[in-house]
């Protein structure tokens, strides 16, 4: 059994775009009502979760008619959703929880039992969502499994509706060959086949990007022009992140079809892209090809073909020989050559990363070249390979 999401751009008429903002700003509204709570009247004795804030809300519902028009588990949702940032903060996972905002938390979820789906033609189908009616949405792909919610959202670039489903699949284990993949800053990832792959070029939407920043710092903070070119601003954002995270899925897709296993360094991106002095350029970097993201979803793609992701100490995998094992760093004459001092190997350095991480990651390979310098290896997904 596993859980994969579906998402697709709706397209509501007037009236129902109207509803939408409604039922996204009601569920808004009783998160920060239930935060403020739980802030400001928390003592000894008294104290708030989701059963109690739950009775309290039906009894909103009641005396305030604009919240009884909104599906009561959209609000009830709110309030999960609450309790479980309160739990992460609690687990030393997250900071404290924070007011929503309209600019950035303009969703509401519903059941999967109190909606429903149909095809309208090739092109377009349609989503019945509670007390707002079949709303059409683009129908780019077909919906496999049990829809266990919805999630309706807006962001710059509209409504959009992400159903979570549960589908059962078992997935024999992967026959197929393994890879390992350098991540870079040049070149988004090598992998140890040679191929070099980037993410697409966005210099036009990055001019854009950068020329809205400045107008919006011209802008007076809170007025209407301010609104609109952060909105512009927000568009164009929103595109760039698109485009990336297109040709994230594209890659990893290609990835997990060919291959069953992939070694990748165990990075700490989130510690990589920590504030300092004089790494903005770097982080930036990192960032932008998305590191953190394409491991994520190339773990759960060979997963659902029976294939593993393999996570390896990355020390010396780009000064070390991966023809004759000898590590030296003067071998690395620059970002993409690697001319090894000893055995006058010439490849590029990034392909010579990728290949020594691919030794680390097996087993029988370590054995092989015990003395090549540190190679402990672990498993993201179930089977331990290392």
């Amino acid at each position: 059994m596993i859980n994969r999401g579906f998402r697709f751009r709706l397209y509501p008429t007037e009236e129902q775009a109207v509803r939408l903002s409604q039922f996204a700003g009601a569920t808004r509204f009783v998160y920060n009502l239930a935060l403020e709570q739980r802030s400001t009247f928390w003592r000894p004795g008294r104290r708030f979760n989701y059963v109690t804030q739950n009775r309290e809300v039906t009894q909103l519902r009641a005396e305030v008619p604009w919240l009884a028009e909104v599906s009561a588990a959209s609000l009830t949702n709110a309030l999960r959703d609450l309790d479980q940032a309160f739990a992460a903060f609690f687990a030393h996972r997250s900071g404290y929880p924070t007011m929503r905002t309209r600019e950035r938390n303009s969703s509401f979820r519903v059941k999967g039992e109190e909606i429903a789906a149909k095809k309208l033609n090739r092109r377009w189908a349609a989503v019945r969502i509670p007390k707002i009616g079949w709303v059409r949405y683009r129908d780019t792909r077909p919906l496999r499994g049990r829809t266990l919610n919805a999630t309706i959202g807006r962001d710059a670039l509209g409504w959009h509706v992400c159903f979570a489903c549960e589908i059962e699949h078992e997935a024999q284990p992967s026959a197929l060959p393994s890879v390992g993949i350098d991540r870079g800053v040049a070149n988004t990832i090598a992998l140890s086949t040679g191929e070099l792959l980037s993410t697409p070029a966005t210099k036009t939407l990055e001019r854009r990007k950068k020329r809205a920043q400045r107008i919006l710092a011209r802008r007076q903070r809170g007025s209407a022009r301010y609104r609109k070119q952060r909105q512009r601003l927000s568009r164009i954002t929103s595109k760039i992140a698109r485009v990336r995270a297109d040709w994230r899925h594209k890659a990893t897709t290609g990835i997990a079809d060919r291959f069953g296993l992939a070694a990748i360094e165990d990075l700490n991106t989130k510690g990589m892209t920590a504030k300092g002095r004089g790494k903005r350029g770097l982080n930036r970097s990192i960032l932008e090809h998305g590191w953190h993201r394409f491991e994520t979803t190339l773990a759960y793609k060979l997963e659902e073909r029976g294939g593993t992701l393999v996570k390896i100490n990355p020390a010396y995998t780009s000064q070390e020989c991966s023809a004759c094992g000898v590590t030296d760093k003067a071998s690395r004459e620059s970002q993409s050559r690697y001319a090894c001092r000893h055995c006058g190997t010439t490849i590029h350095a990034d392909t010579n990363a990728a290949i020594n991480i691919l030794r680390r990651s097996s087993p029988a390979m370590l054995v092989e070249g015990a003395g090549y310098g540190p190679a402990e290896a672990r498993t993201v997904n179930h089977a331990l390979v290392a």
